[in-house]
């Protein structure tokens, strides 16, 4: 749980998760420190159903949130996660359209 919200990933899925996000230690410019709580941001909206306005502010400011959902959509961070994760029957519950 973090302040209230509860979280999806446990460390092992997170571990799978991880290496294939940008803003790794291992990549060339500014690290992304909060890619966990962002992808549990995510998942949040995912699970939900909510609009971007009503993210729970432990996840950061809901516009900066989107803006990078959206980045990383278009850059096909999300669709090479999902390709890398499909063998793994611990994610089949997250689908987002």
């Amino acid at each position: 749980m973090v302040k209230g919200v509860r979280l999806l990933l446990s460390d092992r899925q997170w571990g799978r998760i991880a290496p294939h996000l940008r803003g790794k230690a291992a990549d060339r410019g500014v690290t992304a420190s909060n890619n966990r709580l962002f992808v549990e941001a995510v998942l949040w909206i995912a699970r939900t159903s909510s609009p971007w306005r009503d993210l729970p502010p432990v996840f950061g400011n809901w516009n900066s949130t989107f803006r990078r959902f959206s980045r990383w959509s278009e850059g096909g961070v999300w669709e090479s996660l999902f390709n890398a994760l499909a063998d793994d029957p611990d994610f089949e519950y997250v689908i987002i359209d």
